[in-house]
């Protein structure tokens, strides 16, 4: 059986009562107003991965939707399609309180080690704030 609505506000009322909740997968505005409505403390807009599926929608097409319904009540969080600098302040600028960077995080682990991923986020930065 999938998890509901009401097993998130479980959740949140009883398994998470002192840590936050953020759902990931959001990619409707129904979807987000039921996560708020939930009770999470955060939102994650995220296909997880689905790009490698004909026709899936890119969570950053979904951001603006989400970020309409959630009305500033909640984080929201982009994950997917993060790679240069640009890629961060789009999103920010579209909405998002903050994003994730998992893939190159590890692709730069794998590669280079600590100081790969040092570097990684070093280059995210200088890129972020040169395109602002």
């Amino acid at each position: 059986q999938n998890p509901t609505w009401e097993d998130v506000k479980w959740l949140k009322e009883e398994a998470c009562k002192d840590i936050p909740l953020v759902v990931k997968g959001i990619m409707t505005a129904e979807d987000a107003t039921e996560a708020v409505n939930a009770g999470v403390d955060g939102v994650m807009v995220s296909n997880h991965g689905g790009r490698g599926l004909d026709g899936a929608l890119a969570a950053i097409d979904a951001l603006p939707e989400v970020v309409e319904a959630v009305g500033g009540k909640v984080p929201i969080l982009l994950d997917g399609g993060i790679r240069r600098g640009t890629d961060v302040l789009k999103a920010l600028a579209l909405g998002a309180t903050a994003v994730g960077i998992g893939k190159p995080i590890f692709f730069a682990l794998a590669v280079g080690g600590e100081e790969a991923v040092v570097d990684l986020l070093s280059m995210l930065q200088r890129e972020t704030e040169a395109a602002m």
